[in-house]
């Protein structure tokens, strides 16, 4: 079974729709790491999308604050903005579905999907100290995470914690094996909001029969999902952005 592996939609119906023409006939099923609303226009077509859609889902910290904004008290003003604008646009359904989205770790085969950390769905996993406490406790074995919408992600094994590859300018996938008797957090990068530099659409591929990984990105229609967010009244910061990958 091929996973097509994503996250960080952020209501980006145009990065979505970019991503899955790109990893068209890569993949037999969709499993997301959260934050499917929050800071785009499109919440509702997106969570459309999901329900239909998706094999298995965490949710993630702006789910849970669109969902219930008093878990967004402590977002800057503009994700609170666009909390609050999404939270009053959403249906009724796809209210109660952000609403009910559980927190990770989420099994799907040997790997398991978490928003953050696999200890803290809160927490970002930015270094390799970050990574060297989670494997204190976690051991080995293979996490998809996003949370931070940086692309790439750790490995740790007896050798210490080192860094996964993820495609810069000029490429546009980076390919590695999972070797067994180590940990892996792997970051699929932000579908709808990257923050690496690299304005393009970015996911995974999860291949757990050849024990493969393949991070991908994708060019999609940046001024179209601006002209959206701005439409929307939604702070001009987020739809700014988008073009920087930043």
């Amino acid at each position: 079974m091929r996973y097509l592996i994503l996250s960080d939609i952020h209501a980006n119906l145009e990065a979505l729709e970019a991503v899955l023409a790109d990893a068209a006939g890569a993949y037999d099923r969709i499993a997301c790491c959260g934050d499917l609303a929050g800071y785009g226009a499109d919440p509702n077509a997106v969570c459309d999308w999901a329900r239909a859609s998706l094999h298995a889902v965490v949710r993630g910290n702006h789910d849970r604050a669109c969902a219930s904004l008093v878990h967004a008290n402590w977002f800057n003003e503009r994700a609170q903005a666009a909390a609050a604008w999404t939270h009053a646009t959403l249906t009724p359904v796809n209210l109660a579905f952000l609403g009910n989205l559980r927190p990770g770790p989420v099994a799907i085969e040997e790997a398991q999907l978490a928003h953050g950390s696999p200890l803290d769905e809160d927490e970002y996993v930015l270094s390799e100290w970050d990574v060297a406490r989670i494997a204190a406790r976690c051991g080995e074995g293979v996490y998809f995470i996003g949370h931070s919408h940086l692309q790439g992600g750790f490995l740790s094994d007896a050798k210490g914690v080192r860094r996964l590859p993820r495609p810069v300018s000029g490429e546009d996938e980076r390919r590695f094996s999972l070797p067994p008797g180590r940990l892996y957090l792997i970051n699929c990068g932000a579908v709808g909001q990257p923050r690496d530099g690299d304005p393009r659409a970015a996911y995974a591929i999860y291949l757990p029969e050849n024990r493969e990984v393949c991070l991908r990105r994708t060019v999609y229609d940046i001024t179209k999902a601006q002209e959206k967010i701005r439409k929307a009244g939604l702070p001009g910061s987020l739809a700014d952005r988008l073009a920087a990958g930043r």
